[in-house]
């Protein structure tokens, strides 16, 4: 089936459509729910979550843009919805004086890390810095969006970003994949 097929049938709530739909995008929206919880039973909340969302509003849907980039939106605002109900993000703190330029991150070490050594990586860091990593640098997120997903400042937002980049140095440097 196309996915314009599959969009159809599942706007007909057949169940054979949601199925499909499912099979087709689980293994990449799981991924995502897994690098925003670091509970796998939290991470199948969430999709499981998200795809019945998506289902119930698939008429919402306007075809105007990608099917795949509207369940993932869903999925991350399940994921951060997830981690507001569990008060994960209200430790998240403001630096006022920060250099960000000290904090960059090797490009190679990046390259040569492996999926699961990274979600191992994000899984260490504080839920704050995580999500706002994932937002940022994955997700695309501009500060402004993130302090509103977040309902925190936008100096909270850089400042969380700085630290967990700073923590992934640190961590790389562990492991001997940075300077």
């Amino acid at each position: 089936m196309t996915e314009q097929q599959l969009i159809a049938g599942c706007k007909a709530n057949d169940r054979r459509a949601q199925r499909a739909v499912y099979e087709r995008y689980a293994p990449l929206m799981g991924a995502i729910a897994r690098r925003y919880c670091r509970r796998e039973a939290d991470a199948d909340d969430v999709l499981v979550t998200a795809f019945f969302r998506a289902f119930d509003r698939i008429d919402t849907f306007t075809e105007s843009g990608s099917f795949e980039g509207w369940i993932r939106r869903i999925v991350v605002n399940e994921a951060l919805m997830l981690l507001r109900k569990k008060h994960a993000l209200k430790q998240a703190s403001e630096l006022t004086e920060v250099n960000p330029a000290s904090f960059s991150i090797p490009a190679t070490a990046a390259e040569r890390l492996a999926e699961r050594d990274i979600l191992d990586l994000l899984d260490a860091m504080p839920v704050g810095y995580r999500t706002v990593f994932n937002l940022y640098v994955i997700e695309g997120y501009k500060h402004r969006e993130i302090a509103d997903l977040l309902d925190i400042s936008i100096n909270t937002s850089k400042s969380q970003l700085i630290l967990a980049k700073k923590r992934l140095r640190e961590q790389l440097e562990k492991l001997g994949y940075a300077r």
